[in-house]
């Protein structure tokens, strides 16, 4: 599964952004993200070949997120479900 790279100069923690391309939440966070000039990876679930969906969704449910849409996983251990500025803000400490 090949994530997209947007760099950016807050780039202490490692984030993944698990998207959908027609998902206007999904859109926002990435907007969010951009405008703080944060650094993030992110992958369009729904563009995924099959087998890159399953492994996608594991990746999720492995860190107990529920399979919905923006799913933000930071430092491989802080799972946000849905855009929450709040709580992106606070765990990026923005």
């Amino acid at each position: 599964m090949q994530f997209s790279k947007v760099t950016g100069e807050k780039n202490k923690h490692k984030i993944n952004l698990y998207a959908l391309s027609t998902c206007v939440w999904c859109k926002l966070t990435k907007q969010f993200l951009n405008e703080n000039n944060i650094a993030y990876e992110y992958v369009d679930v729904d563009l995924l070949e099959q087998n890159d969906k399953n492994q996608a969704h594991e990746n999720i449910t492995s860190k107990g997120g529920p399979l919905s849409y923006p799913t933000i996983i930071i430092d491989e251990k802080t799972v946000i479900t849905g855009f929450r500025k709040d709580k992106l803000k606070e765990a990026l400490s923005i």
